[in-house]
């Protein structure tokens, strides 16, 4: 089943090149824990998912690079060549260079700028590249959209195309990887883009895979020790979330060795459609020179990630160890990150053998969730990017609720004083459009609470 991604806006762009070429690197690095047969077929089911391969050699005899199975959009030109650059440069894989979109124009970070005047604009042309791409699919297994939520091409035109995929492509599982703007502020609007953008994306998309600059920029500075962040070292932590839950697996009820189960993974996760904001916590962490003086074991591993899904920490540094879950005859339980469904992958060393029932407790989770649907788990015994033992919990639980309910009274305190109202306004969209966004995250807000 192939995926084909959209990368929408700057951060969208350098997001998915960075995603490929962690994807790739993990390919290419050296195989550990499988027999030749099985990282065979590891390969192959990632190179067939992700990116198309060539199937005739070029004229010196040697065999075109893979080309990743994306479209590029952006409004200016900048990100879109930077990412055709970065991917030349990688000497493993490339994009297909017909395969982008640009304008000579940004969005001037307005999300009514990209939504209502560069998505119809650009429409024809994106859909027309996306069509390109599905017809090379043998199966089409879905969309990942990457986009960050404060500016105005990500984000605008973002939920522009999102909406577009869901009318061309109503059967097709789509997830979005949105990344949540720092708390302390990069654009003034921020906070009426973000709030525009999901409340449009709950609309259309199946799952939105939320990434929170605040919890990434604490892991770049406490676990990888990195003294001078930048958006490019935030952006490979990004990566090796989504790759970690990406790269194939093995999953017990599929009857399958090596899967990409994008289907699969929006069914298990996302059994209700009030419940779409997704998590990823990664362990261990650490920098490649921490990597060769570290020991760590699975008992110790699997302990500190359930506590991180309890506690909703973003690291496995400074985990409060005193909140605990609730059980389910008790009241007060909103001390805690209450689940509704969580998906373990499991990679490396002694996975196949590992208990992982610890996540299949009940009290994590809401009442209402059968137990035997509460959690799944995946298991992969070839290392991961240099790591022996790695685990990734991806959870729809009620974590984003206190960051969503921040960026809501932020843009509430500014709407209710008209601030920049009118720059939205001179674009089409209307206060009314404005209050039913904040009526629709009010909602999901409220159904998060519940668990």
């Amino acid at each position: 089943m192939s995926v084909i991604t959209l990368q929408l806006g700057q951060c969208g762009n350098q997001v998915g090149e960075q995603t490929f070429s962690t994807l790739i690197d993990d390919v290419y690095s050296k195989s550990i824990g499988v027999s030749s047969q099985d990282n065979h077929d590891y390969i192959q089911t990632c190179l067939s998912t992700f990116f198309s391969q060539p199937e005739s050699k070029s004229r010196d005899g040697s065999f075109d690079l893979p080309k990743a199975r994306a479209v590029l959009v952006d409004m200016e030109t900048k990100a879109v060549a930077q990412s055709l650059q970065q991917a030349r440069k990688s000497g493993k894989w490339s994009y297909c260079p017909e395969q982008w979109y640009s304008q000579k124009r940004g969005s001037g970070n307005n999300w009514a700028y990209g939504y209502c005047v560069h998505g119809p604009r650009s429409q024809d042309d994106i859909m027309n590249l996306v069509r390109r791409e599905v017809e090379k699919c043998d199966r089409l297994g879905g969309f990942i959209n990457f986009l960050s939520l404060a500016g105005g091409t990500g984000s605008g035109v973002g939920a522009f195309v999102t909406q577009s995929l869901r009318d061309e492509y109503p059967f097709s599982f789509i997830v979005n990887q949105v990344v949540w703007p720092y708390s302390t502020g990069e654009v003034i609007v921020q906070n009426y883009n973000a709030v525009l953008t999901l409340s449009h994306l709950y609309d259309t998309a199946d799952a939105i895979l939320v990434m929170e600059n605040d919890s990434l920029h604490k892991i770049c500075s406490q676990l990888l020790n990195i003294k001078n962040i930048s958006f490019r070292d935030i952006n490979k932590v990004i990566a090796h979330k989504m790759t970690s839950v990406l790269q194939p697996s093995l999953a017990a009820d599929l009857g399958t060795k090596h899967t990409c189960d994008l289907g699969y993974i929006v069914e298990r996760l996302t059994p209700h459609p009030q419940h779409k904001l997704l998590t990823v916590k990664n362990i261990p962490q650490m920098s490649d020179i921490a990597k060769e003086f570290s020991t760590y074991q699975w008992p110790g591993l699997l302990k500190n990630l359930r506590q991180m899904l309890i506690a909703d920490s973003p690291m496995e540094e400074g985990i409060n160890w005193e909140v605990k879950p609730a059980t389910r005859t008790e009241s007060g339980h909103t001390c805690f990150n209450r689940s509704i469904s969580t998906l373990l992958v499991l990679r490396g060393k002694e996975t196949l053998s590992l208990d992982a029932s610890m996540f299949s407790d009940p009290n994590i989770y809401a009442p209402w969730v059968p137990q035997d649907l509460a959690s799944c788990v995946f298991r992969q015994p070839r290392w991961f990017c240099g790591y022996e033992k790695a685990a990734t919990l991806v959870g729809n639980s009620s974590a984003s609720v206190k960051p969503l309910n921040k960026i809501i009274d932020k843009a509430w305190n500014m709407f209710a004083s008209r601030a920049y109202v009118h720059q939205y306004l001179k674009h089409g969209l209307t206060e009314e459009d404005f209050l039913d966004s904040f009526v629709s995250l009010e909602k999901v807000i409220d159904s998060y609470t519940k668990l």
